[in-house]
């Protein structure tokens, strides 16, 4: 198979793809792998790393879409890759479908094969390909939130940890899962006061026996959202629905009462966002304010640390890429349903039902696609 990967052109977006070292194990496969010039500089490797891992190196994206069997990029694609998509080319990358209508149609528009990393799942009911990148987002959260409070960015002037005599800040995290855990991690180790609040009752037990007393853990309710956020210094959003469009669990009138200066991170934007005041931002212009609390809603946090980025995704990535070429996307998504419940858009046709239900399109189940 010949296996294309094009320079990110999201903004600041510097992961790659594909790393030498996924080059090699490729090309070890017998498979051709095609690189566009500098897409791997953001991320330390030139194309003289490439080239000795077995790539060639192309001049544009444009050689990569018109001629690779499958695309393997990070994030969705933006308008003027959609148009270079081509019917029956396999696009491996992050989609995030539920909040992007338009970038839903162009997918259609394609007769592309779209394979999501974020809904490919595993044997423990995990995502495998969302979690190194939820890793990296959830310990970014604490350290861009701590940024954000400090009085020149428009905070409220807080030191996470405070100093002996002066109250430490309050972390407020809105979910246990991969994002918040690695969040809490963080928060605790700046000697934050930091609380989880999750609907799942195992979750926050799971949490409790990890984290004993330095963990505060909190059932999610309307009631005790609203009393937890409005009191917090730093909210961050780690709210997951898979494939769906993430709940909106703030609204506009718990950021009306939080304190002025007030940050919320909404690691959820990829998703839409969980807070009712949350617009996409990007890693150039990546804060507003608004109801007076600082809000920072970068689509793609990962891209600011993407020599360890693309390192952590490639390690999770790469099985599933050798699978799709040593066997095509056909057979490799019939030997295995966790691949195949990654399967968003293929050949026209909807194929993730959360998605299509948010979108309201018809939905095909993954099955009856393959079956042509």
């Amino acid at each position: 198979m010949l296996i294309g990967a094009p320079k990110e052109i999201k903004t600041h977006e510097y992961r790659v793809g594909l790393v030498p070292g996924s080059v090699r194990e490729l090309v070890h496969h017998g498979h051709e792998v095609i690189v566009e010039t500098s897409a791997g500089e953001g991320t330390g490797f030139f194309d003289r790393h490439y080239e000795a891992a077995g790539a060639r190196i192309v001049p544009s994206a444009k050689d990569v879409f018109d001629t690779a069997d499958m695309v393997v990029k990070v994030k969705e694609p933006q308008p003027v890759e959609l148009d270079m998509l081509r019917e029956g080319q396999v696009l491996f990358t992050y989609l995030h479908l539920a909040a992007e209508p338009d970038q839903t149609a162009g997918l259609l528009r394609s007769g592309c094969i779209a394979v999501a990393y974020e809904t490919v799942t595993d044997t423990r009911g995990g995502l495998p390909l969302l979690a190194p990148m939820s890793e990296v987002a959830g310990r970014m959260a604490v350290q861009v939130g701590a940024h954000c409070l400090e009085r020149e960015q428009g905070g409220a002037g807080i030191l996470l940890g405070g100093v002996p005599g002066v109250p430490v800040a309050k972390v407020v995290i809105l979910g246990g899962g991969v994002v918040g855990t690695n969040a809490a991690r963080m928060a605790m180790g700046l000697e934050a006061s930091v609380t989880v609040i999750d609907k799942s009752l195992p979750r926050l037990y799971e949490l409790d026996m990890q984290f004993g007393r330095q963990l505060n853990t909190i059932f999610a309710t309307v009631d005790s959202i609203e009393d937890h956020v409005s009191h917090a210094d730093l909210v961050i959003g780690a709210v997951l629905s898979p494939g769906a469009a993430a709940p909106k669990v703030i609204t506009r009138d718990m950021v009306s009462q939080m304190q002025r200066g007030s940050v919320i991170v909404d690691v959820a934007i990829d998703q839409g966002g969980c807070c009712e005041t949350s617009r996409p931002t990007t890693h150039a212009d990546p804060t507003y304010v608004d109801e007076g609390v600082v809000h920072y809603c970068v689509t793609n946090m990962p891209g600011a640390v993407a020599r360890t980025s693309a390192r952590a995704l490639n390690n999770a990535t790469l099985p599933f890429v050798l699978a799709l070429a040593d066997k095509g996307y056909v057979q490799a998504m019939k030997d295995d349903p966790h691949l195949k419940n990654g399967l968003n858009v293929h050949r026209g046709k909807i194929t993730h039902e959360a998605v299509a239900a948010d979108l309201g399109y018809d939905f095909q189940s993954p099955d009856d696609s393959l079956k042509g």
